[in-house]
């Protein structure tokens, strides 16, 4: 459980330090669910207006090559999903992808 609680403040620090992410800590479960409310109307890297948190998971996937899941599909929008019930290597890469996403996000 210990290891756990690491990945997801592992998590929960780098998506808070992401440009437009607000990630609140998670009591359960293996998932946190970052708000992308500050990203949207905003431009993405492709020059693709991100006007809902499907099209944020979908630029982020093409520009960074990181699958997340979409909010909307839970009924959780502006917020995507993202497990942290993987590795420490794999996490931070990801988050570190996020990261670059959202500072190229204008």
């Amino acid at each position: 459980a210990k290891l756990f609680e690491q990945r997801r403040d592992l998590v929960v620090s780098m998506l808070n330090q992401a440009n437009g992410i607000k990630c609140p800590t998670p009591e359960g479960a293996f998932y946190v669910y970052p708000s992308v409310a500050e990203l949207i109307g905003k431009t993405a890297p492709s020059g693709k207006i991100i006007t809902s948190d499907e099209d944020f998971a979908v630029e982020l996937l093409e520009t960074e090559g990181v699958s997340v899941v979409f909010g909307a599909a839970f009924g959780l929008s502006p917020h995507f999903r993202i497990s942290y019930a993987t590795s420490n290597a794999v996490l931070e890469d990801a988050c570190t992808r996020i990261q670059r996403f959202c500072a190229n996000v204008k």
